[in-house]
């Protein structure tokens, strides 16, 4: 389900080039540490970028695409439960218009 969202999303956002994407990775608040994650961190940016490159395989280009890790830092419900911890290990994408190009649109007028 997860893919065909992306999917969706991006022939939605190759149609409004001005549109900057940011997906933020987020986790719950247990420690983790592995030989392939650092920390917290580590995990959410991995998540992020994983998205990222979801979106650019589907044809977006990467000059507008950030991904950034959040750590535990940003929750959206409470770590005390398993449901809690579930909503947090989460990625965020977040659109930002091209500023400039508004500007300069409105400048036209």
């Amino acid at each position: 389900k997860g893919l065909d969202a992306i999917k969706k999303l991006s022939k939605v956002l190759l149609n409004n080039p001005d549109i900057g994407i940011m997906v933020e990775g987020h986790t719950d608040n247990l420690p983790i540490k592995t030989s392939q994650y650092k920390d917290n961190w580590d995990l959410s940016a991995a998540r992020a970028t994983n998205i990222v490159r979801l979106l650019s395989n589907e044809g977006l280009p990467q000059k507008r695409l950030t991904a950034s890790g959040r750590g535990e830092f940003s929750p959206v419900a409470s770590n005390n439960t398993e449901a809690g911890r579930a909503m947090n290990r989460r990625t965020e994408i977040i659109l930002a218009p091209d500023i400039e190009a508004i500007v300069k649109g409105i400048e036209i007028q």
